[in-house]
């Protein structure tokens, strides 16, 4: 069994005090998600792509073609014991781990912008507005897990509290977060990409070449 490691999630925004969740998780099992969509439409291609005799004819085989953005989720673990029990922190013993999962809620929450561009939970000081005039966004959160740095949406969480104290505070939790990855250009993406590409040329073209054998 691995050990349990530290992960962040990081609200980018240009707020003096950013969001942040540091949390533990056991990285034997991610489960990521990524497809793709054909869109042939009524052409010469509606058995499944156009033909092609040489590499260099691909590109034109699956023209149509959408992706859909990478989807994950991730179990983490909100714990206070470890605070509890070396008597350092004077919040713990009180609040439990409530502080990381108002944080999380408030990661999650739609927000609008306020004065100096500063992002403000979209739900304070919007009563009486329609909904179309809040202005309310997503946070756009960084994933920091290993040498991984994501840009991501948080689209949900689902909180399981497995111990708590006597007046029902609690100080553990399981944690479901589904995240969902924002490829479009940005510096974290862009980075993610570059690493992604080195990472494959390491697995070697000479070992892919060998195993494949006389396919070409």
């Amino acid at each position: 069994m691995l050990n349990e490691t530290r992960g962040f999630l990081v609200e980018y925004a240009p707020n003096p005090a950013p969001l942040v969740l540091a949390f533990e998780f056991n990285p034997q099992q991610i489960a990521r998600s990524r497809s793709i969509s054909i869109t042939l439409g009524n052409t010469a291609a509606t058995r499944g792509g156009y033909d092609f005799r040489l590499p260099t004819e691909v590109a034109r085989v699956s023209q149509g073609v959408s992706v859909e953005p990478e989807s994950f989720d991730v179990e983490i673990l909100l714990d206070a014991t470890d605070r509890l029990d070396r008597g350092e922190d004077p919040v713990a013993p009180v609040f439990g781990i409530e502080p990381e999962l108002a944080t999380l809620r408030s990661l999650v929450e739609p927000k609008r912008q306020g004065p100096g561009g500063m992002q403000l939970l979209a739900s304070l000081g919007a009563a009486g507005e329609r909904a179309f005039q809040r202005h309310e966004s997503a946070s756009v959160i960084l994933f920091v897990w290993g040498s991984h740095v994501l840009p991501v949406f948080l689209k949900g969480i689902d909180v399981k509290e497995t111990a708590h104290f006597p007046s029902l505070v609690p100080y553990r939790a399981n944690v479901t977060l589904s995240l969902q990855v924002i490829e479009g250009s940005n510096p974290f993406y862009d980075a993610e990409k570059v690493r992604q590409v080195a990472t494959a040329a390491l697995h070697g073209a000479g070992q892919a070449g060998a195993s494949l054998g006389g396919l070409f």
